[in-house]
């Protein structure tokens, strides 16, 4: 068998319409040089991020408990920081835990219910000062929340003398101030999803004799599930770790939030002592939002890109 002549270059390049018959293409190779600097500083970002993590965990099984004893790795492994942070009649963790919880949850469902209505409305409606509203909304969250404290402080003070239930000391007080803020960014993300909802819907609704707000409980409610979710959990995780508002309002024991309640552990002279117990009460004061972000992750992520792109 004779082997199969090598093709003429001029007649190849005659073909390809190729000037130079010598030029060959090459694929470009990509060195490895470029890309080894991006993993050391992913690696780093994540020593740094993962630094604080382990030190509070560490801290929280160091048997000793005390912040000069503690390492970023632990020496010995003991839930007697846990064991005595739940049975310290003078810090009652439990109390600080179901007042935290309370807070999150009653603030986190009436904010997606405050926010979804007005999202809704501005959505779905039209009406005089639609515009002005939403801009006016946005321009509000420019302010710091800050500059409300002291008025804030007063007001709820002589509320308290009419209504105790709802004054100074009491977590309805709380959860109403923070409603005071429920709408801000929430309506303008709720918006944006529900604006994604065809409005043919609601039309054919309506024909069938529905009102508006059968629309929006048996109808709308259900389609946009995901920035409802979204919405919840950003508000939960929000008040559940908020301290500022918090530590002005509750100053009885307990009253207080985990925030606040942990927070006076690290005050005075027992700082060094009680660190153990701080860093117990941290890492516990995480369940909750770890599960939620575990549970509720695939609508979060669903949520936020639909809703802040549309």
């Amino acid at each position: 068998m004779s082997a199969t002549p090598a093709p003429d270059p001029m007649v190849v390049a005659a073909a390809t319409g190729d000037d130079d018959p010598t030029n060959t293409p090459t694929k470009p190779r990509r060195g490895s040089g470029g890309v080894w600097w991006r993993h050391a500083l992913a690696l780093l970002a994540l020593a740094f991020a993962m630094f604080p993590i382990l030190f509070v965990v560490s801290a929280a099984l160091n048997p000793a408990g005390s912040l000069s004893t503690t390492s970023l790795f632990p020496t010995g492994f003991s839930f007697d920081n846990v064991r005595t942070l739940f049975s310290d009649d003078a810090r009652p963790f439990l109390t600080w835990y179901k007042n935290s919880l309370f807070i999150a949850l009653v603030g986190g469902v009436l904010s997606v219910f405050i926010g979804a209505a007005s999202a809704y409305a501005f959505s779905r409606l039209r009406f005089k000062g639609r515009r002005v509203g939403l801009m006016a909304l946005l321009l509000l969250q420019m302010f710091p929340a800050l500059l409300a404290f002291v008025g804030l402080y007063i007001t709820f003070s002589k509320i308290g003398e009419v209504l105790p239930a709802f004054g100074l000391n009491t977590t309805l007080g709380l959860i109403l101030v923070y409603m005071g803020g429920a709408m801000g960014s929430n309506v303008w993300l709720l918006k944006g999803y529900f604006d994604t909802v065809p409005k043919e819907l609601d039309e054919a609704a309506m024909v069938d004799g529905a009102s508006h707000a059968r629309i929006f409980f048996t109808m709308t409610l259900r389609l946009v599930t995901p920035i409802l979710v979204t919405v919840f959990m950003l508000s939960f995780v929000g008040l559940f770790g908020e301290f500022m508002l918090a530590s002005i309002f509750l100053t009885e024991k307990d009253a207080q939030t985990l925030g606040v309640g942990l927070w006076g552990m690290t005050k005075g002279n027992e700082r060094n002592a009680l660190f153990g117990q701080f860093a117990a009460g941290s890492v516990l004061s995480s369940i909750p939002i770890m599960v939620l972000y575990l549970v509720f992750q695939r609508q979060l992520v669903g949520g936020l890109t639909q809703g802040s792109v549309k």
